[in-house]
């Protein structure tokens, strides 16, 4: 398959879904998938920090950003997952409505957002992903994590 090809221009993006859009997250940043589990709620968190889960003896912090971003919270299904994400020693999940694949983008697939808007608050946000009419946001996990860390 030659859209899965991976070479010096290009990324390997993991798909999910929050809401009716899909986003992309750097493979490289992804420690692995997994299905809804148990989320202890821990006091006096914001909303969006749904609580802790111990994954194979790691105690891991959880946030959903469907809350995030302003969406409404919906029952979990057979397709929910936490995508645990990994930097340096510090882990991280992150509910998501679906995780669809892994998809490979060149640097031609992808449209700078500063083309759109130059607003700071959107520095997460890596670019568009087009191909084949679909659109993918693409995100820098680690910098929208840190922010929502730090701001709240």
């Amino acid at each position: 398959m030659e859209k899965n090809h991976v070479d010096k221009n290009s990324k390997q993006y993991v798909i999910f879904r929050i809401g009716d859009q899909e986003f992309g997250a750097d493979i490289h940043k992804v420690s692995i998938v997994e299905k809804m589990m148990n989320i202890a709620r821990v006091p006096t968190t914001p909303p969006y920090i749904k609580g802790v889960i111990n994954l194979r003896g790691e105690i891991i912090p959880v946030l959903s950003l469907r809350i995030k971003f302003g969406l409404p919270e919906i029952e979990t299904d057979d397709d929910t997952r936490i995508i645990i994400f990994k930097f340096n020693e510090f882990a991280l999940g992150v509910i998501v409505d679906a995780v669809y694949e892994v998809a490979v983008y060149n640097e031609e697939d992808i449209e700078s957002v500063t083309s759109i808007t130059n607003d700071r608050s959107y520095d997460y946000i890596v670019g568009i992903a087009k191909r084949e009419g679909r659109l993918v946001t693409l995100i820098n996990i680690k910098k929208l994590i840190s922010d929502l860390l730090v701001k709240e």
